[in-house]
């Protein structure tokens, strides 16, 4: 199964780029973050995009999540719910065959830590409650957290939210529930590895970054055959996209 996922940093600014880039990739299942667009402002081109059922999820402005799943693997129209603690259009998913798929944007924290904290601490809690009920989490997207110091570059690393320990120590209890980070099982000693860059001095030409956006997948559904790249010279986003083949379910 090929999975993706891009916060796209705007859907209005970036449509046609992404319509170019399903077009060219075609992932089973797509995964977008910060749309900043509510449903009707959804660009024509990508609202109903063709061979996928979607499902757009912003309030207009700020965050806003997307879920598009191939219609070819997924042929009924999915159910597509929130969990109780997506508060600000942070988190959709749904659920197929015993399987959870979710795209996340993750509170960043720089305006409200405490947010950030009690949206990490309630996500971690929801993932052991899918573990506990037997169910399979796929959970894409950008979680605005770099979970190692490997995952930051050497000139950037510093204690500040995004790598402070407490953040981190959340996210490795989310992935203790029977999860893998499929970027970094797949390469595991790259300290190279980003998918966000600050918009200035050429820090994506330089690659020097951040590692913010992963594919967290059930242990089940990962093994050596499993691929994940970042394509850092793909849109105009300050994130580039990560795509991911994992193991059918």
């Amino acid at each position: 199964m090929k999975i993706a996922t891009w916060n796209v940093n705007g859907i209005r600014a970036r449509a046609s780029q992404l319509v170019h880039w399903i077009d060219a990739e075609e992932p089973d299942v797509i995964c977008l973050q910060e749309i900043k667009a509510t449903p009707a402002q959804i660009p024509e081109t990508v609202s109903a995009i063709a061979g996928y059922h979607p499902y757009w999820h912003g309030g207009g402005g700020y965050s806003g999540v997307a879920l598009l799943m191939r219609e070819k693997v997924f042929a009924q129209p999915p159910v597509f719910t929130h969990p109780p603690f997506d508060l600000e259009n942070r988190l959709v998913v749904t659920e197929i065959d015993g399987v959870v798929y979710g795209s996340l944007y993750a509170p960043n924290g720089g305006k409200d830590y405490g947010v950030k904290l009690r949206f990490l601490t309630a996500m971690e809690a929801w993932a052991g409650e899918l573990a506990a009920a037997g169910k399979r989490l796929v959970l894409c997207g950008d979680y605005n957290v770099a979970r190692k110091p490997i995952d930051v570059h050497p000139t950037l690393r510093k204690e500040m939210i995004g790598q402070a320990n407490e953040e981190r120590d959340l996210i490795d209890a989310f992935f203790a529930h029977g999860l893998v980070d499929v970027g970094r099982y797949v390469d595991p000693d790259n300290d190279r590895l980003f998918t966000w860059w600050a918009p200035w001095r050429n820090l994506r030409q330089r690659n020097i970054g951040w590692r913010l956006d992963y594919v967290a997948a059930h242990h089940s559904l990962v093994d050596q055959s499993c691929t994940c790249k970042v394509y850092r010279d793909v849109g105009a986003s300050d994130h580039g996209p990560v795509i991911a083949h994992i193991l059918d379910p």
